[in-house]
């Protein structure tokens, strides 16, 4: 790759088109911060941020760190009659498998841990390529499956769940948050930042620069 294609990395792709009406604008003019939507349609198109790349790695590097720590301790603790039970986040999954049910157990181990987990370790491996600014054979697959994975992560979904049934088992048990709950409570907030940080149109665009021979 040329030399003036590696200083194009960090800078914004020209023109862009409207994934639904097809009207074709010139982005290359946004500061940073700035967003594009269509005219026509009003489809939001792209975001441009300076410090993108920097933020998903601190965002997804963190998230990978809590993901860890909520699968290694308790996630809540549930006290009634002078009977005491423990559960941990893999066990949200186990259980189900052990009901009879292994079919939903696969689901929810993959969509709470096994798919968000790897959609935050493809996107830090993405973005620290990006900043170093060197082409890898694995960007473009890696950016295809990343960006395909991304509907498919039910992270704030399943914490949200989860809060709405702490309120119904509270009337019949104590339930005590462990360092578990708090650390995936932290691990949903980092995975939405990072999945909305990171944009799909400025990130092609600098896959496309590195990848020209």
């Amino acid at each position: 790759m040329d030399q003036t294609d590696v200083g194009k990395v960090s800078r914004l792709a020209e023109r862009l088109a409207c994934h639904s009406c097809d009207l074709v604008f010139d982005i290359s003019v946004l500061d940073d911060g700035e967003s594009a939507s269509c005219t026509r349609c009003g489809e939001f198109l792209t975001r441009y941020r300076a410090d993108e790349l920097e933020r998903v790695i601190a965002y997804s590097s963190a998230a990978l760190i809590l993901l860890g720590l909520a699968c290694s301790y308790p996630f809540m603790s549930f006290k009634s009659s002078g009977l005491e039970s423990t559960m941990t986040l893999p066990q949200t999954a186990l259980n189900l498998w052990h009901y009879g049910l292994p079919g939903e157990a696969l689901l929810v181990g993959a969509f709470i841990v096994l798919i968000p987990g790897l959609v935050m370790l493809l996107m830090l491996m993405l973005a620290i390529a990006l900043v170093l600014e060197k082409h890898y054979r694995w960007l473009r697959p890696v950016g295809r499956l990343l960006f395909t994975l991304q509907s498919w992560c039910m992270v704030d979904v399943y914490f949200v769940g989860v809060l709405v049934s702490l309120v119904k088992i509270g009337h019949m048990a104590t339930v005590i948050m462990g360092l578990s709950f708090w650390a995936y409570a932290v691990f949903s907030l980092l995975f939405v930042l990072a999945i909305s940080v990171l944009d799909r149109v400025q990130c092609w665009h600098r896959i496309e620069v590195l990848s020209r021979p």
